[in-house]
């Protein structure tokens, strides 16, 4: 039996209910910015070796919550863990970022795939969340996360970071069936993870579409918001993962958050490029909002944290459903102290604004 949660705050605030503070976490909260993390890191000797190694990634993910008063825990692991199980060969080249032995380039590549068995293949995800579940006892809630089938298709067509992934970009446009089928799959693949993740013991889960921004309006709603609202109907559709708030996060899709609201997602992650009480009013209360402080904001003094963080609640207002949170993740050079200061700052001030 798993213990009650003696925290509830992002819970009830993705279900738009009423919190005493506005929940705070931090996308990429456990990382390279604390020391403690680059000595687990180099403990397990790779990143993929301290991504697959249950006890390491329950460490990591641990870290932050106990220097911060953090309201959500979100599972260590990468979004490339579904191409890797693939078959794909992923590697991580020191200063490169992901690397793919195996691109997918042509329909033969694309129907070689299949959707992994998620505790065999993934297991070490699996029993991850299992490990941190327990290890939390109930303190906050688990985030249980993917990559979006388009994020993860452009990583496997192009075999590694772009700019802007023109090699799936012309797949879409000279081979579209192909790029459908491949998709299709990844659809599958990542609601297949989620739910074994629900299964696990994630009490919230997050689909990263990181690329999807860099469509144009007709192309996000064919080949990444398609397949979103796939990835949602199917976890809508599973004993474990039906009940659980899903945030769907596209980052640099702005225009196209009311669409996303209609997917039946609980919450919208927001980057910082929209104001998000505009953002709010784009979604007219049909969703939670998780955002939106610039990244860039925690290198700055404590004083301009402080003042952009209430700039932040100020905009999104009085209104429920607000998840605080950064656009993008904290990056490896920010002081840890910064981040206490935003974390404490986001409850202290908020309190006043729900007591009003």
């Amino acid at each position: 039996m798993q213990t009650p949660l003696k925290n509830d705050r992002l819970l009830r605030a993705l279900r738009r209910e009423p919190v005493d503070t506005t929940p705070v976490w931090i996308m990429r909260q456990a990382g390279r910015y604390l020391p403690e993390y680059r000595a687990t890191r180099a403990k397990a000797g790779s990143f993929m070796a301290l991504a697959q190694n249950p006890e390491l990634a329950c460490e990591v993910t641990l870290q932050p919550l106990r220097r911060f008063d953090l309201d959500a825990a979100i599972l260590f692991s990468d979004i490339l863990t579904i191409p890797d199980a693939m078959g794909l060969g992923l590697s991580f080249a020191q200063g490169e970022g992901p690397q793919f032995a195996h691109p997918v380039r042509t329909r033969a590549d694309v129907d070689k795939l299949g959707v992994p068995d998620m505790e065999t293949e993934l297991r070490y995800v699996m029993d991850a969340v299992r490990v941190i579940r327990r290890e939390l006892d109930g303190s906050v809630p688990l985030i249980g996360f993917s990559g979006s089938p388009w994020t993860l298709a452009c990583y496997m067509v192009e075999g590694q970071g772009s700019r802007d992934f023109a090699t799936l970009k012309a797949m879409c446009w000279n081979e579209p069936t192909t790029a459908h089928a491949l998709l299709g799959t990844l659809a599958r693949s990542v609601a297949a993870y989620l739910c074994a993740q629900a299964a696990a013991g994630a009490q919230a889960l997050m689909v990263f579409d990181t690329w999807g921004g860099m469509l144009g309006p007709a192309a996000f709603r064919e080949f990444s918001l398609r397949y979103l609202e796939q990835v949602v109907d199917a976890l809508k559709a599973d004993e474990h993962a039906r009940h659980l708030p899903i945030i769907l996060f596209s980052k640099g899709a702005n225009s196209h958050l009311a669409a996303m609201a209609d997917t039946g997602c609980a919450g919208l992650g927001v980057d910082w490029t929209i104001d998000i009480g505009d953002a709010r009013v784009a979604v007219n209360g049909k969703v939670a909002l998780q955002g939106n402080l610039d990244p860039a904001v925690l290198r700055a003094s404590p004083e301009i944290i402080r003042r952009e963080a209430r700039k932040v609640l100020d905009s999104y207002g009085k209104h429920p459903g607000h998840v605080f949170n950064l656009g993008h993740g904290v990056t490896p050079e920010v002081d840890p102290e910064h981040v206490k200061v935003l974390v404490d700052e986001v409850h202290a001030y908020s309190r006043t604004l729900h007591a009003a």
